[in-house]
């Protein structure tokens, strides 16, 4: 399949250079000094999945209209608040590109991709991987589950450009699998990072990771305690949790078990991301909201945390732990730059 990646930085280059390993035909459109550096080097990953450097299969360019060709799949991997951008740009190649999908956080981009290129172009997606731009032409794959990826048709059920997506995924490494109701994953994945991030964010603050908060008794507590909320929504919009993506999001056993047990099993996740981060060399242990408030960069809270607030509203559920997280996010947001 022919590939482009639309907003190739951390994540995007690990999936586009993991589908290039594998053989599959992948450009890369992202920002000048990171283009330079793999044409002039390759792209080097490192972390979870090894490292290596990835040179065949992979065209670099800073804008789409430099893409050569047509392309199989368009994946769009900006921050949501670059979608405009991102999708003016690639006006140039609308015409070129058989489907769309969005890996970017949040829930109802889709719909704006239907707007742009069209109602029976755009496929539904989901993933958890997680990569972090280390320097030009070199980025860390930190994060990823045994099925992190799942595909899927917007309007229900499984179609052979599904299947044939997933087997290109399975193929460059990733653990993946169509679905028939992908809005369902979406509305999981965003209680997935929703509270990881919404947690990390109020819990951490700067100079900690992921299992230092998780490996403390009462930072674990106040994990539960937010998943608990998330799931009230979730569950009231109709659906039973899946564990899309354990053992990250193990939100069946956060449902039905008693406190102590939840919070077990969450300081032992703490437990296994330390010892997988000593094992790969990975040292960021945050997640992208959480990166960001790291960088002091502007984050992603409306993205990430009020689809679920609004939900929450909207249905009369009461949800103090979201609501205090969503606040402290936002104090904390307001003083950083775009």
């Amino acid at each position: 399949m022919r590939f482009i990646i639309c907003g190739a930085g951390g994540l995007g280059s690990v999936i586009g250079g993991m589908l290039a390993r594998a053989g599959e035909d992948v450009t890369l459109v992202g920002r000048a000094r990171h283009m330079d550096a793999i044409k002039a080097n390759g792209l080097r990953i490192s972390g979870i999945y090894g490292d290596f450097v990835v040179r065949e299969n992979l065209s670099c360019v800073t804008h789409p209209r430099d893409a050569v060709g047509e392309f199989d799949l368009m994946i769009l991997l900006t921050k949501a608040k670059d979608t405009e951008t991102a999708l003016s740009e690639a006006q140039a190649i609308r015409d070129r590109v058989r489907m769309v999908c969005s890996f970017q956080n949040g829930v109802g981009k889709e719909e704006r991709l239907r707007e742009w290129a069209g109602h029976d172009k755009v496929i539904g997606a989901s993933t958890i991987e997680g990569g972090v731009l280390l320097e030009p032409g070199h980025t860390m794959a930190g994060l990823t589950t045994p099925t992190t990826a799942y595909f899927g048709e917007l309007d229900g059920g499984i179609t052979p450009r599904i299947e044939q997506v997933v087997a290109a995924f399975q193929k460059a490494g990733f653990g993946t699998r169509a679905v028939a109701d992908i809005r369902q994953v979406l509305w999981e994945k965003l209680m997935q990072i929703g509270t990881a991030s919404g947690w990390s964010v109020s819990t951490l603050g700067l100079p900690l990771t992921f299992p230092d908060g998780l490996e403390v008794r009462e930072g674990a507590v106040n994990y539960i305690a937010l998943a608990r909320d998330f799931l009230k929504v979730y569950k009231a919009m109709g659906y039973e949790p899946q564990n899309f993506y354990a053992p990250m999001g193990q939100f069946r056993e956060f449902d039905s078990l008693p406190l102590d047990q939840a919070v077990d099993l969450m300081m032992t996740v703490g437990a296994r991301f330390r010892e997988r981060a000593k094992a790969s060399g990975e040292t960021e242990g945050r997640t992208s909201m959480h990166q960001d408030l790291h960088r002091r960069r502007r984050m992603e809270v409306d993205v990430i945390l009020k689809p679920y607030l609004d939900q929450a509203a909207e249905l009369g559920i009461d949800v103090p732990v979201l609501e205090y997280v969503y606040g402290v996010a936002k104090v904390q947001d307001s003083v950083l730059a775009d």
